[in-house]
């Protein structure tokens, strides 16, 4: 099964799970192949903080995702095409995605303007005023050259539980009353097909760079349903499930993409936006979902959390102390490769050494890399109760004493 000829990505199925929807390809762009299911490790500003693209590319990482909103606004797009996009100008020559930056525009600062043109807000870097509308987004993704660009979309808030709604430390934001929130979420389904018509029509580099759809409509499956078919209505090389990394349970986004992937076409790429937990990706991928991100390995790796199959470790813990092991001893990353102790790791945390937070990064992205690894493998011998004894994270509770805190969406800053 391949995309349209004249689309620069093309995605082949090369087996099915027969107990799932889970499937297993390889997508093919103008700067290599990755592997799906794929895990797309996070460089936000065209970097991962701490970490060369040698060490990114150590952990096995096919793919990664830059963010239009932090380029565009710094160093500024104009500057990265200036160094032949983003690939030349952070020295990775496999395949980028871009995310859109309408939800960082959105939701990262106070006194922002939605309307049909776009979203209008002040720069975070000098304070002046910007207007971020799908044509604007769409020319900062040509220029910053990524393979992969994604519509912009209007994504709305979660409905927040009752006691968040008088919150005065909760942004407006993030309020939603009921009796609100199915208007807000068909106002946004409405204008994302609108957006994206206009995203396709500003696309300068068809043949270079493939545009996927992002479909939205919170949990209400009768909205998400909707949205399936104005989006998919749109012939594009690949498709996304967006607003189920903004403030759901974990079984409100289990309950969502198990209805709504199957929805999207089964020819293109199935892509679940910011969603990261071990548990929520292995439940995507038997829903059919191909492609995955999340700021979870990189940023919860530099507040000190390491994630292991058996569950994840604050290594500031004084019971590290003196701990010689590895962090995971069957893990095969630059640290624990390496033989860095854990006893030696807390010491570069309680040190405030730099190289703590990078030994912990690759250790993290390591671990998801290999989770994906041993997730295609599975799905090739559909032995899924295999995986659950590879990986007993998958069956843990989440009252566990080492859970990290949870993950932010794949939209802020990584």
């Amino acid at each position: 099964m391949a995309s349209s000829a004249r689309s620069p990505i093309t995605f082949e199925i090369s087996a099915r799970s027969q107990s799932t929807r889970a499937r297993l390809g390889r997508v093919t762009t103008p700067h290599g192949s990755y592997d799906t299911p794929a895990f797309m490790p996070v460089a936000t500003a065209a970097t991962m903080k701490g970490l060369t693209p040698a060490q990114i590319e150590s952990t096995g990482s096919q793919i990664i995702l830059n963010n239009a909103y932090h380029l565009m606004l710094r160093p500024g797009a104009e500057r990265v095409a200036h160094f032949g996009g983003s690939h030349s100008f952070m020295r990775w020559n496999k395949p980028i995605l871009t995310d859109s930056g309408g939800f960082q525009a959105w939701s990262m600062t106070e006194g922002t303007k939605l309307t049909e043109e776009g979203v209008e807000f002040r720069s975070f870097v000098d304070g002046s005023k910007i207007m971020l509308s799908p044509e604007r987004s769409i020319d900062v993704q040509n220029k910053i050259g990524a393979d992969i660009i994604m519509a912009f979309d209007d994504c709305p808030p979660a409905l927040r539980p009752e006691k968040d709604l008088a919150d005065p430390q909760l942004s407006r934001k993030r309020r939603s009353k009921p009796e609100d929130h199915r208007k807000r979420l068909e106002e946004a389904i409405d204008r994302t097909a609108r957006w994206l018509a206009r995203c396709i029509a500003a696309h300068a580099r068809k043949d270079e760079q493939g545009l996927f759809g992002i479909v939205q409509g919170g949990t209400d499956l009768e909205l998400r349903r909707r949205s399936v078919e104005q989006i998919c209505s749109f012939d594009l090389p690949g498709f996304a499930i967006g607003g189920v990394a903004v403030g759901e349970s974990p079984d409100e986004i289990h309950r969502t993409v198990a209805e709504v992937a199957p929805m999207l076409p089964d020819a293109k790429p199935r892509y679940l936006m910011g969603v990261g937990y071990e548990r929520d990706i292995v439940a995507a991928v038997k829903a059919g979902v191909d492609m995955f991100d999340c700021v979870l390995p990189t940023r919860n790796g530099r507040k000190g959390y390491a994630f292991t199959p058996t569950g994840a470790l604050r290594i500031r813990n004084a019971r590290h102390t003196l701990d010689p092991t590895p962090i995971d001893p069957t893990c095969d990353c630059l640290a624990c490769g390496g033989g860095f102790s854990r006893g030696y790791i807390r010491h570069l945390f309680m040190a405030d050494e730099m190289l703590g937070p990078t030994l912990l990064s690759i250790h993290n992205i390591r671990h998801f890399q290999r989770l994906m690894v041993d997730i295609r493998a599975i799905i090739r011998h559909d032995a899924w109760l295999d995986l659950e004894a590879r990986w007993p994270v998958l069956r843990a509770t989440s009252s566990s004493e080492d859970k990290p805190e949870d993950a932010e969406p794949t939209q802020s800053p990584g």
